[in-house]
């Protein structure tokens, strides 16, 4: 972003490049700003960042920008962090809060909402932790993937999508609700987003529609434990690669907004099929004391 930076890297290019075994640099630096690329569009594969685009005064100039720049075919991976509420003017005027990543946090949902009205599809999680606590508000860092997806091609022979499980209903990305065993028609478009890592594990893809009940191998199910539990001041939040989904527990996540979860939907969302997709944040300010208690008759938790 400064000459002096710039100055910097390219002395050093040559250094790094020898210490990991290449003959020569195979990078070149540019100077710019995240808004405005200086790279010209359609050229990049992957596009990465590590807690910048929190910086930049417009994120969806930048997200857009992203979009532009990327191939066809092409990714991103961004780490950045992310607020679970909406940060207050008094933070978003504190300079110093700013410089550490704080104050310019957007909330999970306006995040991946400017990704995706930028036009990028696929958008997932891939890594989240927790970050600091200020006032109140749960800061915390996520790494997220998304997809510029080619131009579908209509000679597939993919004409319908079934829904695998664990989720006992999803929505994608194109709007389109799926019921777990029951096919579902798709487009070409549909069949390319639901080809995409890691959607494709929870879909049958079929020319023919197929239908899936509990005695497939194929159909996925987590049920919550029969007993009585406990609330402990976790919440789950949707992180794709679905804008909204639903468990066996009668909870309907939608992307980026926090959920308040009992002891036995933790332990749902923590096993293989739901984890990948959920960042758990605990706003107990102290350790919780509460009694177990039943769910309702009807099975329903939370």
């Amino acid at each position: 972003m400064t000459d002096t930076m710039l100055a910097i890297a390219r002395t050093h290019a040559p250094v790094v490049a020898a210490n990991l075994g290449y003959a020569s640099s195979n990078v070149e630096f540019r100077k710019g700003m995240a808004d405005a690329m200086p790279v010209s569009d359609g050229t990049a594969d992957l596009i990465i960042s590590n807690c910048v685009i929190n910086l930049a005064p417009d994120k969806r100039k930048v997200f857009r920008e992203m979009f532009r720049v990327a191939k066809a075919g092409g990714r991103f991976t961004i780490s950045d962090i992310i607020a679970d509420q909406p940060v207050p003017q008094y933070l978003v005027h504190d300079s110093e809060k700013w410089g550490d990543c704080l104050s310019g946090a957007l909330t999970l949902t306006d995040y991946i909402t400017g990704i995706g009205e930028a036009g990028f599809l696929g958008i997932h999680l891939t890594k989240a932790s927790p970050w600091q606590v200020i006032d109140g508000i749960h800061f915390f860092s996520v790494t997220l993937t998304g997809y510029k997806l080619p131009a579908s091609s209509s000679q597939s022979d993919i004409r319908y999508a079934t829904l695998r499980g664990p989720f006992s209903r999803v929505v994608d990305e194109l709007g389109t609700t799926h019921l777990r065993g029951i096919p579902q028609p798709i487009t070409p478009d549909a069949m390319c987003l639901l080809s995409q890592t890691p959607l494709a594990s929870h879909f049958v893809l079929s020319s023919e529609p197929l239908w899936l009940d509990q005695t497939d191998d194929r159909w996925t199910a987590v049920y919550p434990a029969d007993a009585p539990c406990t609330w402990q001041g976790h919440y789950a939040m949707l992180a794709g690669p679905f804008v909204e989904a639903s468990d066996d527990d009668h909870h309907v996540y939608r992307r980026g907004e926090p959920v308040e979860i009992c002891s036995k939907t933790l332990r749902v969302i923590e096993t293989d099929g739901y984890a990948p997709h959920f960042a758990i944040i605990n706003r107990a300010g102290r350790q919780v004391g509460g009694d177990a208690v039943t769910c309702t008759p009807n099975g329903s938790c939370c």
